[in-house]
């Protein structure tokens, strides 16, 4: 072997001892690395934000205008399903979170089971929210595809809604309305569900990797990095139940 191949030999080396495997070619350091990426997720998470920002304040504006449509529109709402699966998003949250953890210190069964409890939680809030909204379709809620009016000026219709909170029926001008409650309960909750997908997705990858022996040799950005993006799908749906199921139900 020559000296030259012995220096380069020797350089490689090094570098190797400098460079862990998971520490990518244009990052001078693991910090460097970190921060960046660090960033580039929270301004994901910014757009993310001003996303969601323009559904709540089309929803806000709209019910302003046709309050008493989406009142009328919000008692058609399980309260049940809604606050299970309230119960459902906090607990994988939690789940979520000790995963962190266990990626942090390096405990690989912990891990990996925090990552299977937490996908099972979001398969059983798409599940709950899937029984939502085939009794939507059911009762004719669904705007554009299958949609009643009826449903909202004829109280024997639904006489348990009525017997809530109201003795007659909306007007037939503020009935049409509720239309657009419904149009904006699908779009948000759709989102918020098109979110929930990705994430069960991500973390299905996660699983096999934390298998692999992934996240638990002392890289754990994207751990917690996929954390950050699956409070925040909770967080909005924090928003979203008051908003959709609570607010002004027994007005």
């Amino acid at each position: 072997m020559s000296d030259s191949t012995a220096i380069d030999n020797n350089v490689a080396a090094a570098t190797h001892l400098e460079h862990p495997p998971y520490q990518r070619h244009h990052f001078e350091t693991i910090a460097q690395q970190f921060d960046a990426t660090n960033f580039a997720m929270w301004l994901f998470l910014l757009t993310e934000i001003m996303f969601f920002g323009g559904l709540f304040t089309a929803y806000l504006i709209m019910r302003n205008w046709y309050y008493p449509a989406f009142v009328e529109g919000s008692h058609y709402l399980s309260i049940v399903w809604g606050t299970t699966n309230t119960g459902v998003l906090i607990t994988s949250s939690f789940t979520m979170a000790m995963g962190v953890w266990c990626a942090e210190t390096r405990r690989k069964s912990g891990l990996i089971l925090c990552l299977v409890l937490t996908f099972v939680l979001g398969i059983v809030f798409l599940c709950i929210k899937g029984i939502e909204w085939h009794g939507e379709w059911v009762e004719h809620h669904v705007p554009g595809l299958n949609y009643s009016v009826q449903n909202f000026v004829n109280p024997a219709s639904n006489p348990e809604v009525y017997a809530e909170y109201h003795d007659k029926p909306l007007g037939a001008d503020m009935a049409v309305r509720t239309e657009e409650y419904f149009f904006l309960y699908f779009a948000m909750t759709g989102m918020h569900a098109l979110h929930m997908i990705v994430g069960i997705s991500i973390l299905v990858f996660m699983i096999f990797r934390a298998r692999a022996g992934a996240y638990t040799n002392g890289h754990v950005t994207f751990v917690e990095n996929f954390g950050l993006y699956w409070h925040f799908v909770d967080i909005i749906w924090i928003f979203l139940f008051p908003l959709l199921y609570l607010i002004s139900r027994h007005g």
